[in-house]
């Protein structure tokens, strides 16, 4: 669900009102407070002392492991292997990959969890499946709930940003009892509405609108995007863009031909290249047959009881163009809801933000 800022919809994926929503949230301060025991303090020391060493060079990234999971291998990367018995799993959006948790992964590991974040089918050196009604949500979840099922875990925290969270949400009303705790960036949960997503979303923003377009013409986004790959990621991971004025045509194929980018890079060159070189490899259509089976997972989800009863973080951007839930607590009535002043790219923009957020979070969770 990669957005730019020549990117505009009234709402995330759809649901019935089409409209607008702003919303608002609270920003998160400090990390701990006097109220916490002195186990905590500990290991909110260790997480601030590996907070000010977050991984930045990709040659410290961990070294992955293909899984077996669900009929396809996942290319799983692990901090804190010596937590067993507290995993928390990142599930990133699109075009990511695990690499996008870098920042993440040290400090909750510091914080005293297993993090295992997975290459979700489609990315990385994970499994490509060739049908694309192998990626709908059955697939996507029962790739976690295999995953955790590897490790030995009953169930597990998941973290999600982008299409991730879709994911989450879908993981969680799937196989709610394999998650006990939920924690979304950028993406709220979605009201299933009356109409399947992309019929609502053609409807409304027309055959050019990126989630439409790669639906109704399959193939070619695609090769765009691997014809420009450097420089799609390139334009694409940015941050503090002009605001602009919608344009004519499918935004996301001008990106990749845009020559110049606009707004600041997101990451060193270094950190660009993990990225890019992933997405020759590994082509662009996997994580795009994501967005193909959206009306597809609207039909899976009928019948399924459609409130987040687990305890649950939202975590929004406050210049993200992905649009806040106008009735989140409806659907997730047991959640908190914080905004960080940045774009999409909530964990890689305001990585020491998201970290305090996200752990300050789950102490207040343990402590409950």
């Amino acid at each position: 669900m990669a957005t730019s800022r020549s990117v505009r919809t009234p709402t995330t994926l759809p649901h019935k009102t089409g409209h607008e929503v702003t919303g608002f949230g609270w920003q998160d301060g400090g990390l701990t407070s006097s109220e916490h025991s002195s186990a905590h303090q500990g290991r909110a020391g260790a997480f601030r002392k590996t907070e000010r060493n977050a991984m930045l060079n990709p040659a410290d990234f961990p070294e992955p492991t293909l899984v077996p999971v669900n009929g396809v291998e996942l290319e799983v990367f692990e901090a804190g292997r010596e937590n067993a018995g507290r995993p928390i799993v990142l599930c990133h959006g699109w075009p990511e990959h695990a690499f996008s948790w870098r920042h993440q992964m040290p400090a909750l590991a510091a914080a005293g969890y297993h993090v295992i974040a997975p290459n979700q089918r489609g990315y990385g050196n994970s499994s490509r499946p060739t049908e694309v009604t192998d990626y709908d949500i059955e697939h996507l979840s029962g790739d976690l709930v295999a995953l955790l099922d590897h490790y030995g875990y009953e169930d597990a925290t998941f973290v999600g940003h982008d299409w991730g969270a879709f994911v989450v949400w879908g993981l969680t009303l799937l196989h709610p009892e394999r998650v006990n705790k939920v924690i979304n960036l950028s993406l709220p949960y979605q009201e299933r509405g009356e109409k399947p997503w992309i019929e609502f979303m053609e409807d409304m923003l027309g055959g050019d609108f990126y989630f439409v377009h790669f639906n109704r013409q399959p193939g070619v986004a695609d090769a765009v995007f691997e014809a420009h790959t450097f420089q799609f990621l390139r334009n694409l991971y940015r941050k503090n863009e002009p605001p602009g004025e919608p344009r004519p045509g499918m935004a996301l194929i001008d990106l990749a031909r845009a020559e110049t980018p606009l707004g600041e890079p997101l990451m060193s060159d270094s950190e660009l290249a993990v990225l890019v070189s992933a997405f020759e490899s590994s082509g662009f259509t996997g994580g795009i047959n994501w967005y193909r089976n959206l009306d597809r997972n609207w039909h899976l989800l009928a019948d399924v009881d459609p409130i987040i009863r687990q305890p649950a973080l939202m975590i929004y951007g406050d210049r993200d163009v992905i649009a806040r839930s106008e009735n989140l607590a409806e659907f997730v009535p047991d959640v908190e809801v914080v905004s960080l002043d940045c774009g999409h790219w909530i964990q890689q923009e305001k990585p020491e933000e998201t970290n305090q957020t996200i752990v300050k979070w789950l102490e207040q969770q343990d402590a409950t």
